[in-house]
C-alpha cells in the first residue's frame, strides 16, 4: 500500500495535526510507563524541528463521550515534553474557540497537546461534523497511532479523508516491519502463536496457516490441539467446543504444506501457583489430576532445531504460564533462542500483543527482536488479515475533501 511519510511533507509554518496514542499506564495521577510516549516522540520532535506548528491528538481510556477528570491527558503533557525535549502547551479541550485560539497562537516549532478526544461522543462515532471541527485546526494530518488504527474513529480515520495525510515514524515502522514479516517475508516463515484460547484466535490461525511455512502452537491453546488429537490432558485448560476447529486447522496446514509444531513434552503441576511442585512428562504421560502449564525441554529443543532453518519469525503469545516460575522456562528459552538468531543476523523477528511484550521483557529478549509492536488489537487484526481503517485512510489514492 502506498502512503505518504514525513519525507513527503513540507511542514514549515503549517499546522500539523498528529494523532498519537498516549493511552499510557497511570498510577496516582502520574504516568507509570512512558514507553508509548517515547515510541511516538520522534515524529512530534521531527515535525517541530522542521518548523511545524504541532497539534497533538490522543484518546485516553474509555470516558464514553463524557468529561471524566481522572481520564484527562493533562498529566501526560510533562512526560511528553520531556520525551521531545520541548515545551508542550496543554489545552483542556480538543474543539471550540479556546482550542482554535490556542492553535492560532502557536509559533513555528511549538507543540500543543489537546484534551482527550473521547471526551466527545463524536470521536468514537466517527461523526463527520466532529471530524470537520478537528480538521479545521490543521493544514496537514499525520497518523502515528498504529495501536488505534483498527478503530474507525474521527481522529484515526475521519480526519484523514479531510486533509493531506501521512504516516508518522512509529506508524511507518509498524507498517514496514509487518509488511516485511507477513506480506513479503523472506522464507521460510515461522509463526509462533500462544495464549489461552483458540476461540479468540481462530481468524488469526486461519489466516496464518495459508501464509506460513511453520506454525508453532503454544500456551493453553496447544492443550486443545493435543486433546483434539486424542491425548489425555488431565485438568488442563481446554476448549472442548473447539476440537473441530483444531482439526480443521491441522488439515488446512497439511493441505498448504505448512508444518505444525505442537508440544511433545510438557511441564505438569497439580496447582497453578508460583513455586508449585512440578514435573516433566511426554504428552501421553499426563495424569488425571495434573494440568499442563508449560512446554518441556524436548519441545523447546524441537523449536530451536526448526528455528535454525527459518528466515522470518512472527510471534504472538507465550508458550506457557510465564507469570509464575517454573512455568516460564519454555517461553524464556524459546524467546532467547529467537533473540540469539536475530542478533546473529540469521532471522528477522517481529512480535506483538500485550502478553507477548510482557513475556519477551520477562525473558530479557525484547531488545534483541527486530521489532516489537506495542499495539495490541491492531497488531492482532493485522495478523488476521483485516484491513485497518486508520491505515487504509492513509492511502495515497484517497480523495481528500
Amino acid at each position: 500500500m502506498a502512503y505518504r511519510t514525513l519525507d513527503d511533507l513540507d511542514v514549515k509554518g503549517k499546522r500539523v495535526l498528529v494523532r498519537v496514542d498516549l493511552n499510557v499506564p497511570m498510577k496516582d495521577g502520574k504516568v507509570s510507563d512512558a514507553t508509548r510516549i517515547e515510541r511516538q516522540a520522534p515524529t512530534i520532535r521531527e515535525l517541530a524541528d522542521k518548523g511545524a506548528r504541532v497539534v497533538v491528538l490522543s484518546h485516553f481510556d474509555r470516558p464514553k463521550g463524557k468529561v471524566v477528570p481522572e481520564m484527562s491527558l493533562k498529566p501526560v503533557a510533562e512526560p511528553l515534553a520531556k520525551a521531545i525535549g520541548r515545551n508542550v502547551v496543554f489545552v483542556d479541550d480538543c474543539i471550540g474557540k479556546k482550542v482554535q485560539d490556542a492553535v492560532a497562537a502557536l509559533k513555528n516549532g511549538e507543540v500543543a497537546l489537546l484534551e482527550n478526544t473521547r471526551f466527545h461522543a463524536g470521536e468514537e462515532k466517527n461523526d463527520p461534523a466532529f471530524a470537520r471541527e478537528i480538521a479545521a485546526l490543521g493544514d496537514i494530518f499525520v497518523n502515528d497511532a498504529f495501536s488505534a488504527a483498527h478503530r474507525a474513529h474521527a481522529t484515526t480515520e475521519g480526519v484523514a479523508h479531510l486533509l493531506p495525510s501521512a504516516a508518522g515514524r512509529s506508524m511507518q515502522a509498524e507498517l514496514e516491519h509487518l509488511t516485511q514479516a507477513l506480506e513479503k517475508p523472506t522464507r521460510p516463515l515461522m509463526a509462533v502463536v500462544g495464549g489461552a484460547k483458540i476461540s479468540t484466535k481462530i481468524a488469526l490461525l486461519e489466516n496464518l496457516i495459508s501464509r506460513v511455512d511453520v506454525l508453532v502452537i503454544g500456551g493453553a491453546m496447544a492443550n486443545t490441539f493435543l486433546a483434539a488429537e486424542g491425548h489425555l490432558v488431565g485438568k488442563s485448560l481446554v476448549e472442548a467446543d473447539q476440537f473441530e476447529t483444531a482439526r480443521r486447522i491441522v488439515k488446512a496446514a497439511s493441505g498448504s504444506g505448512a508444518a505444525i509444531l505442537l508440544p511433545v513434552d510438557v511441564v505438569l503441576a497439580k496447582e497453578f501457583k508460583a513455586g508449585a511442585a512440578s514435573r516433566v512428562a511426554d504428552i501421553d504421560g499426563v495424569k488425571p489430576d495434573e494440568m499442563i502449564l508449560d512446554v518441556g525441554p524436548k519441545s523447546v529443543a524441537a523449536f530451536v532445531a526448526r528455528l535454525q532453518h527459518v528466515a522470518t519469525v512472527v510471534w504472538n503469545g507465550p508458550f506457557g504460564a510465564f507469570e509464575h516460575s517454573p512455568f516460564d522456562a519454555g517461553t524464556v528459552a524459546a524467546a532467547r533462542a529467537v533473540a540469539d538468531r536475530t542478533r546473529a543476523g540469521k532471522v528477522l523477528s517481529v512480535a506483538g500483543g500485550g502478553d507477548t511484550v510482557a513475556a519477551l521483557a520477562h525473558a530479557q529478549a525484547i531488545d534483541d527482536f527486530t521489532y516489537v509492536s506495542t499495539a495490541g488489537g491492531a497488531f492482532l487484526e493485522w495478523l488476521e488479515g483485516q484491513e485497518l481503517p486508520g491505515v487504509a485512510a492513509l492511502r495515497m489514492d484517497e480523495t481528500r475533501s
